[in-house]
Parts: structure tokens; sequence; C-alpha cells
């Protein structure tokens, strides 16, 4: 019988902390099998900052490293700066790449760092208790919008991925999405041509994946699914946008 599954060398075989039907777990594999496929794992060093995902060292087995809420991007300049032939990758929420750290991801970006940026968008704060984050949709209700996001007091949410693409040293972006098989298809397409971006010294890449939070989002998780396909990709459109 022809063997149809196997376990990425990169991904500790270990249970995960993550909420049932959370995407993180979805897009941990999704980076193991392609640093598998890529051949890097003795090469690859991971950024992964305050949030949801500050405990990914834990689950994939190759060289990871903290950083301060926000500043994941600033050490992985640091680290690829000393280390150019290392790929070096920062694994972020929209809180901390789009809020806390904006100044770091615009300014890495600007100034073209030859990185891989994988861009975790749940449109809410899923480790500190549901907040409002910059990506939180307009009518979308959080533990700090509790009637809802309201744009005339909190604005609109922040299309992170638009932004960059205007920078003229930004190389690669793409907003993709989880919730579909078809689509998680597409999404290790994109995230693995930001690895060979940066093996091929392109520069900056950044790939978005819009991520469900059944928790936070107070949906069962094929709802959050849903919510993604019919709501979500409204605010946030996927495809290649740089």
């Amino acid at each position: 019988m022809d063997k149809i599954y196997s376990h990425p060398k990169s991904l500790r075989n270990i249970s995960t902390h993550y909420c049932p039907g959370c995407g993180h777990g979805i897009a941990h594999r999704i980076i193991a099998e392609i640093i598998d496929e890529l051949g890097i794992r003795e090469r690859t060093i991971a950024l992964a900052p305050v949030g949801c995902a500050v405990i990914a060292y834990d689950y994939w087995n190759f060289d990871c490293s903290e950083a301060a809420h926000g500043r994941a991007l600033a050490v992985a300049t640091g680290i690829k700066r000393i280390h150019p032939d290392k790929i070096v990758f920062t694994y972020q929420g929209d809180g901390d790449l789009a809020a806390i750290g904006t100044n770091e991801t615009i300014h890495a970006a600007n100034r073209g760092e030859n990185l891989t940026v994988i861009f975790i968008n749940n449109a809410i704060y899923g480790m500190t208790g549901g907040q409002m984050a910059p990506t939180t949709l307009a009518g979308q209700k959080t533990a700090t919008t509790p009637l809802g996001r309201d744009v005339s007091l909190q604005g609109y949410p922040l299309k992170i991925s638009e932004m960059l693409a205007l920078l003229p040293a930004v190389k690669y972006i793409e907003r993709v999405s989880l919730h579909s098989p078809q689509e998680i298809i597409k999404t290790k397409k994109a995230i693995k041509q930001a690895f060979e971006n940066q093996i091929n010294n392109i520069g900056f890449s950044l790939v978005e994946v819009l991520s469900p939070c059944p928790t936070y989002w107070g949906m069962s998780p094929k709802q959050a699914l849903d919510w993604i396909k019919e709501v979500m990709v409204k605010e946030f459109p996927l495809g290649k946008i740089k």
C-alpha cells in the first residue's frame, strides 16, 4: 500500500496548546512541510514574538528564537545580517505585526531586508483576551468593542499588506486563507514562494494568512471557516498583491 501521509521532520510530534478550530496548527504544519521540501531545516531560524504562537519553538523542530511583542522583524534583521547564510523568518499575528510592531514592520520592509514574514490575520487579539486588533472588521464584536467596531471611533481595518506593497523595496506580498482545503493548497504555494525568494536573495517577502479564531469570534470551528469565506475575504481580498 502506498504511503500517503508522513510526519514532517520539522514538526515535533506533540499536542499543541491551541484552541479547537484555531488555524495556527495548520499554518505550523505547512511551514514544516515547506522547510523539509526545500531541505533548509539546518539553516532555518524562526522568530515568534508574543502572541498565541509565542511557544512555537515547542512545535517546530528547527532553531527558533523569541522577540519582545512587536519586535520580531527587528530581531530577525539582526540575525540575518550577522548570519546571511541562514533562512530567517518571522511568524506574527495581526496585533503584533500591524499594531505593536507597525514601526518595525514598515521599516524592515522599507529597507528591503531579505526576510520571510508569515502574517497570521485572525482579526483579533487571541492571547490576551479577544480585544480589538488593527484588522478587526467594522461592526465586529470584541472584548473592547462589545457593540462592534465603530469606524468613527476606532477607524477602519488596517490593510497592512496593501500599505507595504507601496514600498519599492518590498518584492512579494500575497494574501491567502485557511478556510478550505483548496485555499490551504494555495497558502502552501505562497509561503513556499516567500521562502524561495529569500533563498534566492530576492528580498522582503510577506504572506498574509487569514486564519480562524473560533474562541474569540464566539463561533464553532465550521462557522469560523464560513465567516472567513463569506465575510472576511470581502474586507481582505485574496490573491497576489505584489
